[in-house]
């Protein structure tokens, strides 16, 4: 009897053994993760080798809260398939750290292939690593990196970057493994005040529904740089201006020197005051001794005044071309205005505007007003204008180009059947235009009219 049970124990191994699936897998992929807290499967890539007779498979797994592919693949006998197998993490998924799982591939038969993975849980910011190359005070861009550590396809990332150096928000896609770079514009003067060392580059990244913060590193290279700027100017009265500025990121001991002789000496004013005098024979030396941080500059400033009493002429001579420069324009308008009899005997003014271009000006626009109390006659003179508001006592005329030296002439009449006595004023005529694409405004001389001055016929 008991010979009969072991026959039969080996016939049902040996049945078994002639049932099973005959396959190979290797799994060609690796460092496969799951994201904690995101609904991402990990991708396995497996070639099945089939040793056994054709046969139709479906492969599946009891780990994740859902697996593909579902429907049923065939491999020929002694042939190889390519399987993409993907597991969505557990429901039940609260912790990062390694896991193993079983899978299986069985065939129609219902005969199957056990087969055991690995997936390692990670938060999401662990998927990422971020830095950049070396700067230093005289770098004019910075190259930063992204780089995907996992084998996980991110389709798309929304990346803000920033540090003490920049800030840049990008939208990209990111394949497993694959690093992406971006080369940012440096504004100096927004870190020309930082000292030498290592700055801290910060990412927010938004995707899978969840936001990630990375953190890497800025090495901002020490570089020592002094720059010594020296401005001189004036014969009379003679400055002098010397300015020397930290651009480097290390603190630095700076030095200025100013001779004077003894007769220039006494004509001689500085600020700041120097901090050591040193006297050899007929020459004067003036030291000023400071540190520098980066991003500060030492000025010192010398005046040497010749002929004091000079300066009240050239500071009227100053303001004089100061305010030729400042009524310099390049539109002139001439506004005129005499006192004319009407033919049912009202107050009346003609007004003439002469409009002088001495450039090349585009899209020219002439806005003149009248008074209240006046109204408009319908009739003008030279250029017809294009709006008249007779409500808000506007009146308009456009000149699409106006060149060099061109001029116009415009003029029209108003009046009031209320007469004006005494010293009559008219607002100035405005003009805006465009000049080398940027917009100028100008205005007009202010007219007066006295009701008293003699009267003409029009």
């Amino acid at each position: 009897m008991k010979k009969y049970i072991i026959s039969f124990f080996l016939l049902l191994t040996a049945t078994q053994l002639i049932l099973a699936v005959d396959l190979n897998v290797e799994k060609l992929s690796s460092n496969e993760v799951m994201i904690l807290g995101a609904d991402e499967p990990a991708v396995f890539n497996l070639d099945i080798t089939n040793n056994g007779e054709t046969d139709s498979f479906i492969i599946y797994t009891f780990f994740g809260s859902g697996y593909s592919p579902r429907e049923e693949f065939t491999i020929l006998q002694h042939k190889t398939k390519n399987i993409q197998f993907k597991v969505s993490p557990p429901y039940d998924l609260s912790r990062t750290g390694a896991n193993a799982f079983d899978y299986y591939i069985q065939g129609k038969d219902g005969t199957k292939y056990t087969g055991r993975l690995n997936v390692q849980v990670i938060e999401l910011k662990d998927a990422f690593e971020i830095g950049s190359n070396e700067i230093n005070p005289e770098t004019s861009s910075i190259e930063i990196y992204i780089k995907n550590k996992v084998n996980l396809d991110f389709e798309e990332l929304d990346a803000k970057f920033s540090s003490a150096f920049f800030e840049l928000e990008k939208i990209f896609s990111l394949s497993p493994k694959e690093t992406k770079t971006f080369e940012i514009i440096l504004n100096k003067e927004e870190f020309k005040q930082l000292n030498a060392g290592f700055y801290t580059i910060k990412a927010e990244i938004d995707t899978l529904n969840k936001t990630a913060n990375v953190e890497g590193v800025i090495k901002f290279a020490e570089k020592g740089i002094i720059n010594t700027d020296v401005e001189e100017r004036g014969f009379i009265i003679r400055k002098e201006i010397i300015t020397k500025t930290n651009n480097g990121n290390t603190a630095e001991i700076v030095e200025t020197e100013i001779n004077k002789n003894i007769i220039s000496r006494l004509f001689t004013s500085f600020a700041p005051q120097p901090d050591n005098t040193e006297r050899q024979g007929a020459k004067i030396i003036y030291k000023w001794n400071r540190e520098l941080k980066p991003g500060e500059k030492l000025e010192v400033k010398s005046k040497t005044n010749w002929f004091l009493p000079l300066i009240f002429v050239i500071l009227i001579v100053a303001v004089i071309v100061f305010i030729k420069e400042y009524t310099k324009t390049n539109l002139k308008i001439t506004k005129k205005t005499i006192f004319v009899k009407s033919k049912g005997g009202e107050f009346a003014l003609k007004i003439s505007l002469l409009v002088h271009a001495k450039e090349q000006l585009d899209n020219v626009i002439v806005i003149d007003r009248i008074p209240l109390m006046l109204k408009l006659y319908d009739k003008f003179g030279g250029e017809t204008p294009v709006r008249v508001d007779e409500k808000n006592k506007k009146i308009e005329w456009e000149f699409k180009r106006l060149e060099p030296g061109e001029k116009r002439m415009m003029s029209y009449v108003a009046y009031s059947k209320i007469g004006v006595i005494g010293k009559f004023a008219l607002p100035r005529t405005a003009s805006i235009y465009e000049r080398a694409g940027k917009i100028n405004e100008t205005q007009s001389n202010k007219v007066f009219f006295i009701t008293e001055q003699r009267k003409s016929e029009f």
